[in-house]
């Protein structure tokens, strides 16, 4: 069980991270607590002991492992109330604008997924029937995470599989997350896979979602793939 403090530590490495894709420092934490760089660095070795980050390199700072992008997203409340910003109101603009300018229910659900695309940089996908959309494979090739063939192997390697598994699992929550090596298909693939279910004409288990690197924000992207899905229920 972590302190309070701690819980806002660690919750503070996984946005800084995802912000600027480098290893946290105790220095820059230090500034943020306001408290010495010796308080940061033992909290930091608490954390890193419980497995929560990891420092990949020696003086580096950290980085969230999986467990530490587990118990971020099992302890943030999307849903809390708080005040709506820009990119909020950006993406509510551009969902309605999208979904609400008609057409059949393929080309809607397309121009979801597209929508996704543009607003979390990742790839986006959905179920359309038996076949698989996807959009925005240039994004998550561009990412730093994946610059070796090694790794964009193990990625393909999960897209290909992608679509098979969703059918066979057909996760059952409104918002399904799965963190890195927790993905049954390509566990090496560093990704991260963020799905909302949804009713469509095609089937009541339709999904639409992102898939990324495990370094992502992950609050504004579960927000906002819970949120298209809502949003695709209404307007299908």
């Amino acid at each position: 069980m972590l302190s309070e403090r701690q819980n806002k530590l660690l919750q503070a490495i996984v946005e800084q991270y995802a912000e600027v894709a480098s290893p946290v420092g105790s220095s820059l934490l230090a500034k943020v607590f306001d408290v010495s760089s010796a308080t940061i660095r033992s909290e930091m070795a608490e954390l890193e002991k419980q497995g929560y980050i990891d420092q990949p390199h020696t003086s580096a700072g950290r980085i969230p492992t999986d467990k530490g992008y587990r118990y971020y997203v099992n302890n943030i409340n999307i849903t809390e109330s708080g005040k709506e910003t820009a990119a909020d109101r950006r993406a509510e603009k551009a969902l309605a604008s999208r979904l609400g300018s008609g057409g059949i229910s393929e080309q809607i659900i397309k121009n979801a997924v597209d929508t996704l695309v543009e607003l979390t940089q990742n790839l986006g996908i959905a179920t359309i029937g038996d076949q698989l959309y996807m959009s925005g494979l240039s994004n998550l090739f561009g990412q730093p995470e994946f610059i070796n063939g090694r790794q964009i192997k193990e990625v393909a390697g999960l897209l290909d599989n992608l679509e098979p598994w969703l059918h066979e699992a057909a996760p059952n929550q409104p918002l399904n997350v799965y963190i890195g090596r927790e993905n049954p298909i390509g566990r090496s693939a560093g990704c991260s896979l963020i799905v909302s279910k949804f009713r469509s004409p095609h089937s009541d288990q339709s999904y639409i979602g992102v898939l990324g690197p495990t370094r992502q924000s992950y609050r504004d992207v579960m927000m906002l793939v819970r949120r298209t899905g809502e949003a695709l229920e209404e307007v299908l």
